[in-house]
């Protein structure tokens, strides 16, 4: 219960002070916080042990359906994957990036589930209208002080525990990042790897604001006109319509003067109109809540300075809370320690 608590609240002396009053004895801040960061020091150390296993050479003898790690929640059908990056106070080394990857399954249900209030004001029915309801649940998270490959192969060890070699269905929904293409094409090359329509959408919306002023009716026609193409899967004449503007400009910030390449470069990764006819999730929402839950709402806090051995800890523990899996990785790293 106390490193439970001293990754759900906000500071390891609230944590303190709930822990006390739930079992009417005290404990102190910096006894909690050894038992939560040693709980994911644990963690760490039973994930790099897997890890390694994973990524082993197949032996003789060794049949191709062996299991490398045991399976924790398999999804049997339909799958996703969504992998980002989110920054991190590190003491001594300044702003760092925590690179994660949330897994997840994908239920799709008929266009007729998808009800909601109607919006007032509405210009235009929503775009979404007729499509089939696409909803990810039951994920599960890694994330670390990690460079690209080593991010990798956690990505990979996890995708073994969720099943995702035998899904009927797998796709990776992310940013452009060249890095998150890398890897997922590496442990998924099967995945149709699609890029997140929000990042996509903002990329127009900033063209519009630069170009033609922000708010202005010339802006919202113009955006307008290129998310239809772009949601119809019309992705060469959003380029050719970008290649027409004055991008260069010094005064446009760099994702506007890089726009055409942008689209022009993730053509074959942006079939919006296949994508979601086939069922596919087309936003990263997984990744970015994942940034919140996991890094920024323990993480990201005034006043607390997070060693990089530290980090590591809670980032790996705070995975396996959000995943679900505490009381289970709890028994496991207390029967390894026996």
């Amino acid at each position: 219960m106390a490193a439970r608590e001293g990754l759900q609240a906000r500071s390891f002396e609230k944590a303190a002070s709930a822990f006390a009053d739930a079992v009417g004895g005290p404990i102190s801040a910096d006894s909690l916080a050894r038992i939560t960061e040693g709980f994911g020091q644990k963690v760490v150390d039973l994930r790099s042990e897997e890890v390694a296993a994973a990524g082993l050479v197949a032996q003789r003898g060794e049949s191709p359906d062996a299991e490398r790690l045991a399976e924790v929640a398999p999804i049997r059908e339909q799958a996703n994957i969504s992998t980002d990056g989110a920054m991190m106070l590190v003491r001594d080394e300044g702003w760092k990036e925590v690179k994660l990857t949330v897994i997840s399954a994908v239920e799709v249900r008929s266009a007729s589930e998808r009800v909601g209030p109607e919006r007032v004001g509405e210009a235009r029915p929503s775009r979404r209208t007729g499509d089939p309801l696409v909803k990810l649940s039951d994920h599960s998270y890694q994330a670390g002080l990690w460079d690209a490959e080593t991010l990798g192969q956690y990505q990979y060890a996890e995708g073994l525990r969720r099943g995702l070699g035998q899904v009927t269905k797998l796709s990776a929904v992310s940013d452009a990042a060249l890095w998150i293409g890398r890897v997922t094409s590496l442990n998924y090359p099967a995945a149709v790897q699609i890029i997140d329509w929000g990042h996509a959408a903002q990329r127009l919306y900033g063209v519009g604001k630069a170009v033609f002023g922000e708010g202005t009716a010339k802006s919202k026609a113009w955006v307008d006109s290129r998310l239809d193409e772009l949601w119809t899967g019309k992705v060469g004449a959003v380029v050719e319509s970008l290649s027409t503007l004055d991008l260069a400009r010094d005064s446009y910030p760099a994702e506007v003067q890089q726009a055409a390449g942008y689209f022009r470069n993730n053509q074959d990764r942006m079939h919006y109109d296949e994508y979601r006819a086939l069922g596919y999730p087309i936003g990263s929402g997984s990744a970015e809540s994942a940034a919140n839950t996991v890094v920024h709402d323990r993480l990201k806090r005034p006043g607390r300075g997070w060693t990089r051995p530290n980090s590591q800890a809670m980032l790996a523990a705070l995975s396996e809370l959000q995943s679900d899996r505490f009381q289970d990785s709890w028994q496991t790293t207390l029967l390894t320690a026996a």
